[in-house]
């Protein structure tokens, strides 16, 4: 009878410290440091990637063991490292029970308390197999080249030749060919290995990243000797006791004489490059004792069983594929119209606009709104994260933005309401940062509100430059924040800049970062170009840069220029 699978707990990772990682919904995790470094940020390189949290900085924290006492330090990220709340800058020595705190995460370092598992098969650190004349080992090549050779030696009526596992293989090709779900065909595959050796009890197990999992069973109780386990994983071996009543290392084991174990095989569940996981089967009381050839028998099934799974594996994993794509290049058509295809023409002011995800689907936002008389607004926002959830999030916030601006509130008061909206919405520890600003035909007047977003450039014709900082927190955080509203002046030949943190912090094959230095060598550049052509050419110079690598975030640009 099938079981859901349950997770045993964790195969060993040898390490001699380990971090507690709580996350901001109270989940935690424990993570077993490297015998030398461990690092933790946004960008992929790390030992631990945190993608989706923009308060994360692409290298945020470093981890390294100097003369066997852990240091952590700061390689220079924006919103800092906290070391039982303290800010911390320069190598630091972990003590155990230290909190580090990193954005929203909480990393305790050598805690006390290992978090307990839900165990489906235990596994017994004394139950040790000895190599004497009762314990039997073999592997998959061996039993290919016994088999070959026994074959190429045979004459007539002579030689080694299964009639009976020829039969069984053919049931099992007609069984296992059949499409059925993953859930089915590891019962199946048990079924047919319990049958081919006549054993009374088994559980296949599969692993699942660093935990083994129960896929199917038949019978309870079972316990299964770490030495056991460990070569069939590791080392790829198929193990045979014949009777574990005669051997001295497992006569006396209480979970031997508990479940009356008397013989017992388990084989790894291996295709060519890997081990999916094991077959473990058993039979208990006065029940038969396995031999050589059921040991063999079971190797080659347990190959052949592998290789089935495997194909079922990857045709589920690539019909996934297949849909998500279909279903995101819809999402990615839908989420092009929600961004403005051509800006509004506005009197002495010149427009651009440039959106492009790292993933097919990405949650930057830009947008304008024209107001009667001349003003118009010009916006940009970043949601938390990449992907599906970013972009269902930019989406409803391109809705809300359209509706409020519309009204010609002041930049400050938009975005106070624009916060308390996405407060009702309920985040989830996502939050949104965004700016915005309105700029006057009939004056030389800007006004404007940055909500955590990467501060624009104002370029002035006289090659001044301002950073536009003012305003308040990220969006959809603080309940209460409060914004303020900066005025400034924008002039013919005055050029704002608009970017998302995607532009900057995007890198060449060197690993270094555009940066801000080089963004505001190219505006001053640029300046008198149009906006278009500052756009495209900064898009341009952007793509020299990167020459080829990949993206790591998504990149939006928006430009306005004062003309004459």
């Amino acid at each position: 009878m099938g079981t859901s699978p349950m997770p045993y707990g964790e195969i060993p990772i040898s390490s001699s410290k380990r971090l507690k990682l709580i996350m901001p919904g109270g989940k935690d995790q424990l993570i077993s440091l490297p015998p030398s470094r461990w690092t933790l940020g946004r960008a992929s390189d790390n030992d631990f990637c945190c993608p989706d949290d923009a308060g994360i900085s692409r290298h945020h924290l470093i981890l390294e063991n100097v003369g066997n006492e852990w240091l952590a330090s700061d390689p220079g990220s924006k919103n800092g490292v906290f070391l039982n709340g303290k800010r911390i800058g320069q190598k630091v020595r972990l003590r155990p029970q230290d909190a580090l705190t990193v954005s929203r995460l909480t990393l305790i370092f050598d805690p006390d308390e290992v978090p307990s598992s839900t165990v489906a098969v235990a596994f017994d650190s004394t139950d040790e197999v000895s190599a004497d004349h009762h314990a039997e080992y073999t592997s998959l090549e061996q039993v290919i080249t016994t088999s070959a050779r026994s074959s190429a030696e045979s004459t007539a009526g002579q030689g080694k030749f299964w009639t009976s596992p020829l039969n069984l293989f053919r049931r099992a090709g007609r069984e296992l060919v059949l499409n059925r779900p993953l859930g089915e065909l590891f019962q199946t595959i048990l079924d047919l290995s319990i049958e081919a050796v006549g054993a009374e009890r088994g559980v296949l197990l599969m692993q699942e990243g660093s935990q083994l999992v129960m896929q199917a069973s038949k019978g309870d109780d079972f316990r299964i000797s770490t030495t056991v386990r460990d070569r069939v994983l590791s080392d790829r071996t198929s193990l045979l006791l014949r009777d574990v009543l005669e051997n001295g290392n497992y006569r006396d084991r209480e979970s031997i004489v508990s479940q009356h174990i008397r013989s017992l095989i388990a084989v790894p569940l291996q295709t060519d490059e890997r081990v999916l996981g094991m077959i473990y089967v058993d039979s208990v009381g006065q029940g038969r004792r396995f031999n050589r050839d059921d040991l063999e028998l079971l190797t080659i099934m347990a190959n052949v069983a592998a290789l089935r799974i495997e194909r079922e594996r990857l045709t589920q994993v690539e019909e996934v594929r297949r849909r998500s794509a279909y279903e995101l290049m819809q999402a990615a058509e839908i989420q092009r119209q929600f961004l403005p295809l051509e800006p509004p023409q506005v009197p002495g002011i010149s427009l651009a606009g440039y959106n492009h995800a790292c993933q097919t689907i990405g949650g930057d936002y830009f947008g304008y709104v024209a107001y009667p008389g001349g003003c118009v607004a010009v916006m940009i926002g970043d949601v938390c994260g990449k992907g599906l959830a970013a972009a269902l999030l930019m989406m409803n916030l391109q809705s809300r933005v359209q509706i409020l601006a519309e009204e010609a509130v002041a930049p400050a008061a938009l975005v106070s309401r624009l916060n308390r909206a996405l407060i009702a919405w309920g985040l989830n520890d996502r939050f949104i940062s965004f700016f915005v600003a309105v700029l006057e035909t009939g004056s030389d007047r800007m006004q404007y509100c940055n909500a955590g977003h990467n501060p624009p450039f104002l370029l002035h014709a006289d090659g001044s430059l301002e950073r536009l900082e003012e305003g308040g927190p990220v969006l959809g955080i603080l309940p209460d924040a409060t914004y303020l509203e900066a005025t400034c002046r924008f002039r013919t030949g005055d050029v704002l800049l608009l970017y998302s943190d995607g532009v900057t912090e995007a890198y060449n094959p060197a690993g270094k970062e555009f940066d801000e230095c080089r963004l505001q060598e190219f505006l001053c550049r640029t300046r008198h170009q149009s906006a278009g052509v500052i756009c495209s050419n900064l898009m341009e110079e952007l793509h020299h840069w990167m020459d080829g690598t990949p993206e790591q975030d998504d990149m939006t640009i928006v430009v306005a220029r004062k003309d004459e």
